[in-house]
C-alpha cells in the first residue's frame, strides 16, 4: 500500500503537489474545469493542515516558443483562486530566482502555482524525458512530495518520477481514489464483471483485451475496432476504420473467446464522417462498400443493455460511436444512460468515454469516472505506473 498525504505532517512544510490541471483552453477561457476541480480535496487537506503548498502542472505540449503563449497555466491560476476561495499566487517561470524567492516567502496556508512544466522540454525535453537534474532542482524547492496527477502516472517525467526520487513521497486523494477504484473492478469484481471496448483502434486495446478476457465474464466491442472484428469474420465493411495489422489478433480472440466477445448486429453507416452526413441505418453484414459505420445501432444498444443489466460490475473504456458528431452520438448516448440506472458499479475509463459521459450530462451517475485515459488503460492492461511505482509503500 502506497504512502498517501494523510501520513505526513504537513504543519510549517513546504509540500509540492503535482496536480493534472491539462484542461481545455479557448481564447484564454477554460471550457472544462473537472480536472481542476478533481484537485480540490487533495490542496485544501494541505492548506488545512499547515501545508505552504506549491503545485505543479502541465498544460498542453510545449514544442515552440509560441506554444508558450497558448499553454500558459496563468488562466487555470485564476479559476482555482476562484475555486479555492483565496489567491493562488502565480509564478510565469519553471526555476530562477523569482519562483525560488516566492516559494521562501510562503506562509502557512498559502498557494503557489508554477509555470507550466513542459515549458522545461524546450531545451532539451528535461521535463517529459525526466532529466535528472531538472527532477532534483524542483525536488529542492520542498519537503515533501505528493503526486496526485494520474493522467500522468504512466510516464516518468522529471515533476513525478524526478522529484519523488529526491524526497519523502506520497499521493493524493484523486490517485487514491483512481487506485481504489480501477484495482477492486479489475482484480476483485463482484460477477458478472462486464467490459465495454471502443475508441479507434484494436492495437490500443490489445493489451486491455488480453489481460482481461480471462478476468471478464464477457467483453461488449463497439467504436472504430469493432470493424477490424467484423472484417476479421469475413464482413464487407466499406470504407470504416480499418486496423489491418490486428485483424489475425482479432481471428485469434473471436476463434479462442467465442462466448466473450459480443459484437455489435447493426450500426449507422455514412458516405462520409459530418454533420451533414445523410445516415443509413443497416445490419452489419450490411455495410455497402462506399459507406462507413460510424456508430452502434438500435439493436446493438438492446443487446448490450441486455449484458449490462445482468451485471455487477462494469468497466467502460472507449465512446462506442464518432460521438463528437450528433448524428452519430446515439450509441454512446444511448450507453451512458443504460448504465446510469444500474445497480451495479461503474467505472469509466479516462480520456474520449469521459469526455462524453460529462458532455452528455452523466458526470455524477457512475460510482467512478477517470481522470487519465492513458494511465487508466495501462492499468486495465495490467502494468505498472512509473509514477505511482516510485511512490513509497507504508
Amino acid at each position: 500500500m502506497k504512502k498517501t498525504i494523510r501520513d505526513f505532517d504537513l504543519e510549517d512544510k513546504k509540500v509540492l503537489i503535482r496536480v493534472d490541471f491539462n484542461v481545455p483552453i479557448k481564447d484564454g477561457v477554460i471550457t472544462d474545469d473537472n480536472r481542476i476541480r478533481e484537485s480540490l480535496k487533495t490542496i485544501n487537506y494541505a492548506i488545512d493542515n499547515g501545508a505552504k503548498v506549491i503545485l505543479l502542472s502541465h498544460l498542453g505540449r510545449v514544442k515552440t516558443e509560441e506554444d508558450k503563449l497558448k499553454n500558459t497555466l496563468r488562466p487555470v491560476a485564476n479559476r482555482l483562486s476562484e475555486l479555492l476561495g483565496k489567491e493562488v499566487k502565480f509564478i510565469p517561470e519553471t526555476r530562477g530566482t523569482e519562483l525560488e524567492e516566492a516559494v521562501n516567502n510562503l506562509q502557512k496556508g498559502d498557494v503557489l502555482l508554477m509555470e507550466n512544466t513542459r515549458f522545461e522540454d524546450l531545451d532539451g525535453k528535461k521535463e517529459s524525458g525526466n532529466v535528472e537534474e531538472l527532477g532534483a532542482y524542483w525536488a529542492s524547492l520542498g519537503d515533501i512530495y505528493i503526486n496526485d496527477a494520474f493522467g500522468t502516472a504512466h510516464r516518468a517525467h522529471a515533476s513525478n518520477v524526478g522529484i519523488a526520487s529526491h524526497l519523502p513521497n506520497g499521493i493524493g486523494f484523486l490517485i487514491e481514489k483512481e487506485l481504489d477504484n480501477l484495482d477492486k473492478a479489475v482484480n476483485n469484481p463482484e460477477r458478472p464483471f462486464t467490459v465495454v471496448l471502443g475508441g479507434a483502434k484494436v492495437s490500443d486495446k490489445i493489451g486491455v483485451i488480453k489481460n482481461l478476457v480471462n478476468r471478464a465474464d464477457h467483453i461488449l466491442i463497439g467504436g472504430g475496432m469493432m470493424f477490424t472484428f467484423l472484417k476479421a469474420k469475413g464482413y464487407e465493411i466499406g470504407t470504416s476504420l480499418l486496423d489491418e495489422e490486428s485483424i489475425d489478433f482479432c481471428k485469434e480472440m473471436l476463434a479462442n473467446y467465442t462466448d466473450k466477445l459480443v459484437l455489435p448486429v447493426d450500426v449507422l453507416c455514412a458516405l462520409e464522417m459530418s454533420e451533414e452526413a445523410s445516415v443509413r441505418h443497416t445490419d452489419v453484414a450490411s455495410i455497402n462498400p462506399d459507406e462507413m459505420g460510424l456508430d452502434i445501432g438500435e439493436e446493438t444498444v438492446a443487446l448490450f443493455t441486455k449484458y449490462l443489466n445482468e451485471s455487477k460490475t462494469i468497466v467502460w473504456n472507449g465512446p462506442v460511436g464518432a460521438f463528437e458528431y450528433a448524428n452519430f452520438a446515439s450509441g454512446t448516448k444511448a450507453l451512458c444512460d443504460a448504465l446510469a440506472g444500474l445497480d451495479a458499479t461503474v467505472i469509466v475509463g479516462g480520456g474520449d468515454s469521459a469526455s462524453a459521459t460529462i458532455k452528455f450530462g452523466y458526470k455524477d451517475k457512475y460510482t467512478h469516472i477517470s481522470t487519465g485515459g492513458g494511465a487508466s488503460l495501462e492499468l486495465l492492461e495490467g502494468k505498472e505506473l512509473p509514477g505511482i511505482a516510485i511512490i513509497e509503500e507504508m
